[in-house]
């Protein structure tokens, strides 16, 4: 292998399979290897927490490309491969069957894994059967078999992953309790408002929602390590019989592999907004990736489309084009019939506006900071939404009464504050 035209990818997720594909397309003629620890193709990852695990999508619509496209692109894919070693000096990495792989530009798209639970009663060292984790398309399939109608399933965590598996779980006929220690669900990453929308959302589909809800004991069948878990028991003595239990508490960046390398890691291996790390010679993007997006803190954004738009300015670096990615932050969550879509952040709002009626669930609340539009949640209605982000990506000061007011087209809004801010980019 010519080392110094090697680009080789650890990871094989989405922003690995963007990154090479991008990299090819830009005009990158040395060989390109993506290396996976799992033995299939990359895939999307958010059917797994819904519509797959509801039974309505197929297992071939899960993949991001098929093997086609990368053959035809010269991208190698090597699967079912660990990388346990990166030697930046030398500049090569050590895979799990005992092969060094010298590169010539290296690419960290590790991703995350599910942040371990530690409760008591539940073995350190063992998981039972009937617990689970759901981030691999290995663990949905797992957990979909573990989903009979009838059944019992609690789950642990009430962020995004825990109340969209509730959902995709009562579709198909199966009991659900979520149990949260925070006061309200989705305490980290949604307003009050938007928390008590999916509280009652998923009450009035019959989930069982405990909010500050410590659990005290995991009780199982047996002293076996590997005997099931049969109920929880909470602190305030309440007992919760399962037959199965998910665990949703978050996730940890896979960055030890840069960390032990000696690249700088905060909350995440630290990028900029081409994507490179503290090594000229080593860019990451995804999950593992922690970023300043101007707040002056650095954040990880665990969502799809942060993850192809870092891939896309690594690629474009690469390839000695270089593009930042400047673009707003956004992710989307479908829980049964209701989309939401949140772009920006409301992070450091000191107001929020609403358009649209919560009770009947089709409304957008936007964060404001000083009066500057810094996110907004979205609720059924997509058609929108790329306003809404044009709206946080000009970072204008907007009269509330033209925001609350339905009857006037977002586009109304939006257009002239986009184009006042254009105009005034490129006056000299």
């Amino acid at each position: 292998m010519n080392a110094s035209d090697s680009l080789i990818i650890v990871g094989a997720g989405t922003a690995a399979a963007e990154l090479a594909v991008h990299t090819r397309m830009g005009g990158w003629s040395g060989r390109i290897i993506m290396i996976g620890d799992e033995a299939v193709l990359p895939y999307h990852r958010p059917p797994l927490s819904k519509a797959w695990l509801a039974g309505e999508a197929d297992l071939s619509a899960l993949l991001t490309r098929p093997a086609s496209v990368y053959e035809k692109a010269g991208i190698e894919c090597w699967p079912g491969l660990a990388v346990t070693a990166l030697d930046r000096a030398a500049k090569t990495i050590a895979l799990s069957d005992g092969r060094s792989v010298p590169y010539g530009r290296l690419a960290l798209c590790t991703g995350g894994r599910p942040r371990p639970w530690a409760a008591h009663g539940l073995p350190a060292d063992h998981h039972p059967g009937n617990l689970h984790v759901l981030r691999t398309l290995a663990d949905a399939e797992r957990l979909h078999g573990a989903l009979q109608e009838g059944g019992r399933l609690l789950i642990v965590g009430a962020g995004y992953i825990g109340l969209e598996v509730a959902a995709a779980a009562r579709k198909r006929g199966v009991a659900v309790t979520v149990v949260e220690l925070a006061s309200r669900v989705l305490a980290r990453s949604a307003c009050d408002a938007v928390s008590s929308f999916y509280e009652r959302l998923h009450a009035g589909r019959g989930v069982n929602v405990r909010t500050g809800s410590a659990v005290a004991q995991v009780q199982r069948a047996s002293a076996a390590p590997d005997a099931p878990v049969t109920a929880l028991e909470l602190a305030d003595g309440t007992r919760l019989p399962c037959d199965a239990i998910l665990v949703g508490i978050g996730m940890l960046p896979n960055s030890e592999l840069a960390e032990a390398a000696g690249l700088r890691v905060d909350r995440g291996i630290v990028v900029d907004n081409l994507s490179r790390t503290s090594d000229p010679d080593i860019v990451a993007a995804g999950d593992c990736t922690a970023q300043d997006l101007g707040c002056g803190t650095l954040r990880r954004l665990e969502s799809v489309p942060n993850a192809v738009e870092q891939a896309r300015a690594a690629a474009s670096w690469l390839c000695g084009k270089p593009k930042p990615n400047l673009s707003v932050p956004w992710f989307w969550s479908d829980q049964y019939d209701v989309k939401l879509q949140m772009a920006g952040t409301s992070e450091g709002s000191d107001a929020i506006v609403r358009r649209g009626e919560i009770a009947a669930s089709s409304f957008t609340l936007f964060h404001l900071r000083e009066g500057v539009v810094i996110g907004a949640t979205v609720v059924n209605r997509p058609g929108e939404f790329l306003q809404v982000k044009r709206l946080v990506g000009a970072q204008a000061i907007i009269e509330r009464d033209l925001l609350e007011d339905d009857n006037l087209p977002l586009k109304d809004i939006v257009l002239p504050r986009v184009e006042n801010q254009a105009a005034q980019q490129v006056t000299p």
